[in-house]
């Protein structure tokens, strides 16, 4: 089954709907999709190296996009929802806290889960929630979306053979390391915040 995947994922980034395919994952992932976009945007540079540059592209805006979308539901929801929660449980002066420091540090938090397995959508709700200034947001989601994807695509595009000779000898080990990987990003928003 792993195999038919892979092979699939490599046949759709030869397809002229492919691009779609990996905004679309990009845009949701950032908002409230778990499975990020590498899944296809490796096998796709892998399958069509010489367009590695356009994937890490339209990748990096439709992530950015969908951060935007994330914002918006932090920002909206959270005085629809999230506000009277914590009043009621009298935790209003704790959130208050949590977004002085949040704002604080704001620019780096976004930046580092930007470039990380650290899920992406945990950090644009959250900066919409505190209300952290939408253009350090955009600056820092731009940087570190487009640093993580472009370097991705183009080491993929430098060492692409040997990265797929390793990945089809070793699938099994390959997919295993993608997952422990996402569940950390995970476990560490569980831990952590």
């Amino acid at each position: 089954m792993l195999r038919r995947l892979y092979d699939w994922t490599m046949e759709l980034g030869e397809r002229p709907g492919a691009m779609w395919a990996l905004a679309a994952v990009a845009f949701v992932e950032s908002s409230v999709f778990p499975i990020p976009p590498d899944v296809l945007l490796i096998p796709m540079v892998l399958a069509a190296r010489a367009k590695w540059w356009r994937m890490a592209a339209v990748c990096t805006v439709a992530s950015v996009l969908g951060g935007v979308l994330g914002y918006a539901i932090g920002a909206l929801l959270f005085d629809a929802v999230g506000r009277p929660v914590l009043e009621f449980y009298g935790q209003m002066g704790g959130f208050e806290t949590f977004r002085q420091s949040y704002n604080e540090w704001g620019a780096w938090i976004v930046a580092g889960a930007g470039v990380t397995p650290f899920p992406y959508k945990v950090i644009t709700i959250a900066s919409g929630a505190t209300g952290l200034d939408l253009s350090t947001f955009m600056a820092a989601s731009v940087a570190s979306r487009g640093l993580r994807f472009f370097l991705e695509a183009w080491l993929l595009c430098i060492i692409g053979p040997s990265v797929r000779h390793f990945v089809e000898k070793n699938l099994g080990l390959a997919f295993t390391a993608f997952m422990v990987a996402l569940l950390g990003g995970f476990v560490v928003v569980r831990y952590v915040f």
